[in-house]
């Protein structure tokens, strides 16, 4: 049996897909806009809540479900920028908050339609989702690989337009936001707009990952989301170390797509090796710590070097003298 089979590979990069939207969500709020979104790990399991009732109990139509969960992942980022421009919460504040109170709203959207009110996980089996419908066009040409194909449309989609998006005045004005907000106040510029659709746009990015998961998983469960944020950081810091912390918006946005990607390879070999599943968020922190301890040892290792070639050189002045 080999190693890593191309089956695993198909699965990691299906899952990398889906990830990078998550990472593109906290490339807006994170590197972006310089503020910590902890209600993405409620953010995403609402998005997952969301399209699961869509697709079940109400109109019953997986497309409909996307964007549903776009909208409520939307007002989830409306909630979180009111109380830090309005309220003047702390971000971080204001993402524990937030993912807080999304719990009890998680438990209440899955169990719209069960006698209890509240469920913690919901079945998806009977419904139809966006696979289905892609199965019979692309099945025939693809193989089981138009699942992939599926996702990656909506990833790249999702890059092209962020990539475009940050190029207009709404966009370059988020970005100077996350630079110098006391700069974009000067140019008559409100921040707290800008900070409002900036979080807007990325949990609406988090919540359609979570819809596309719940579909591709054909299942929704409350702790779809734990950890999410954490493994989003861990991806864009992988993508970062790839393609460099400066350059333009496109190779910025090339990495997340290759640390999502890469990120997902590395958790599927890790689980080829026996790994306990229980063990994954250990290496995922363990992966951010070194990705972002990375520079300042760099650092270190490098004024290390300089010390000793000053000092070799002094000894090779003292010994021509």
């Amino acid at each position: 049996m080999s190693f890593f089979t191309l089956s695993m590979l198909q699965t990691a990069l299906e899952q990398g897909c889906i990830l990078s939207l998550v990472t593109l969500a906290l490339y807006i709020s994170f590197t972006t806009l310089n503020l910590c979104d902890l209600a993405t790990d409620g953010t995403f399991t609402l998005g997952c809540a969301v399209s699961a009732q869509m697709a079940l109990t109400f109109l019953g139509h997986p497309i409909l479900a996307l964007f549903a969960s776009m909208a409520i992942g939307c007002l989830s980022g409306l909630i979180n920028a009111t109380l830090q421009t309005k309220l003047k919460v702390e971000s971080i504040l204001a993402g524990i908050i937030v993912n807080t109170g999304l719990y009890t709203i998680n438990l209440w959207v899955m169990g719209l339609g069960s006698s209890g009110g509240f469920s913690s996980n919901v079945n998806m089996n009977k419904a139809v989702t966006i696979f289905d419908l892609a199965k019979d066009l692309l099945q025939p040409v693809l193989g089981s690989w138009y699942k992939l194909a599926v996702l990656a449309v909506f990833a790249l989609g999702a890059a092209l337009l962020i990539k475009v998006f940050m190029g207009t005045r709404l966009g370059l004005s988020i970005r100077a936001t996350g630079d110098n907000a006391d700069m974009v106040r000067a140019s008559s510029i409100n921040p707290g707009f800008t900070i409002t659709a900036g979080l807007c746009l990325a949990n609406a990015l988090t919540g359609l990952a979570g819809a596309l998961q719940s579909q591709y998983q054909k299942s929704c469960d409350i702790n779809i989301g734990t950890g999410m944020v954490t493994i989003a950081l861990a991806s864009l810091i992988i993508g970062q170390t790839l393609v460099g912390r400066k350059g333009s918006v496109a190779r910025r946005i090339l990495g997340v797509l290759l640390g999502s990607c890469l990120y997902r390879i590395i958790i599927a070999v890790a689980l080829r090796m026996n790994m306990n599943a229980n063990c994954l968020k250990l290496v995922s922190a363990i992966i951010v710590a070194i990705a972002i301890a990375s520079p300042t040892v760099k650092g270190a290792i490098a004024l290390q070097r300089q010390k000793a070639a000053a000092k070799a050189a002094r000894k090779g002045d003292k010994t021509h003298a």
